[in-house]
């Protein structure tokens, strides 16, 4: 199911350079999704430098690809999505690193939360501190039932530091986002569906790859919509969620007017007029 496309996309990465990070160009019916699947599984997907300078790459390359619709970020190690920090390369770095190698993570937060194209975090198995942190960065999350989901910061006598207190505020509520952040408290994927943190718990199954499969349906039903629009669509939340309505309603009328002028709105309206599907090229 997953190929790699070098005649349709321009993803110099190699294996050799990329180690932590697999990067996976899908076909046919996925067409135009990107899976991203981390792979350190003796250290749990713990974020080190490392990881971190080849999501910052890989990041770069897909907002500079107008052929990508969709981007999954997922785990490659059985039982875990990302455990957060690498506290053990944490340990053994200068104090006058700690800041700077925490802003840079936070940046790359910040990076998946603005690219262009919607983001869903795959959560088959455990996704702890900054783990779950790079999963509310994303536009949609989907849980295995036996996922476990938790900000355990405090449990360390830190907080959150990547975007983890403001994110999850903006999702949940103050008050919950208190209660889970005070408490350290780790939910399940049903108490995470419950409660909106994650869009779809699914059962999970013997390949251990169930929530994978259903950011792999919602990425199907968003790569057929126009892409112009979608992006524009995750643009005009994004911003509007963070101001008063009425500013909001005027992202959302400046978005409208990027759309009007689209070789795609018009191939939207010849669709439906004639009863087809449409094609839309993103112009």
């Amino acid at each position: 199911m997953l190929s790699w496309s070098p005649v349709l996309y321009s993803f110099p990465l190699k294996e050799e350079e990329n180690k932590d990070l697999e990067v996976k160009l899908l076909k046919d019916k996925y067409e135009g999704t990107v899976v991203l699947g981390m792979n350190r599984p003796k250290a749990k997907n713990s974020f080190s430098k490392n990881l971190v300078k080849e999501f910052y790459k890989a990041l770069d390359e897909i907002e500079n690809n107008n052929r990508v619709r969709c981007v999954i970020i997922r785990s490659l190690v059985p039982g875990i999505f990302c455990a957060g920090a690498d506290l053990k390369e944490r340990a053994t770095m200068p104090i006058n690193e700690v800041g700077p190698f925490v802003t840079r993570l936070r940046g790359m937060m910040a990076k998946i939360h603005h690219l262009s194209v919607p983001v869903i975090a795959a959560l088959d198995g455990a996704a702890l501190g900054g783990g779950l942190e790079m999963a509310l960065a994303c536009d949609l999350r989907t849980a295995s039932h036996n996922a476990k989901l938790g900000l355990v910061e405090t449990k360390l006598a830190i907080i959150p530091g990547a975007g983890g207190t403001q994110r999850l505020t903006r999702l949940v509520g103050t008050a919950k986002a208190k209660e889970l952040i005070f408490t350290g408290r780790v939910l399940d994927g049903k108490q995470s569906e419950i409660i909106g943190l994650v869009n779809k718990s699914v059962q999970q199954n013997d390949e251990n790859d169930a929530a994978f499969n259903a950011a792999l349906d919602l990425a199907e039903e968003i790569s057929v919509n126009g892409p112009i629009a979608v992006s524009l669509a995750k643009k005009a939340i994004n911003n509007g969620s963070e101001v008063d309505i009425n500013s909001g309603f005027a992202y959302e009328e400046a978005y409208y007017a990027q759309i009007i002028p689209t070789k795609d709105r018009v191939e939207g309206l010849l669709a439906f007029k004639e009863k087809r599907p449409p094609k839309y090229r993103g112009e």
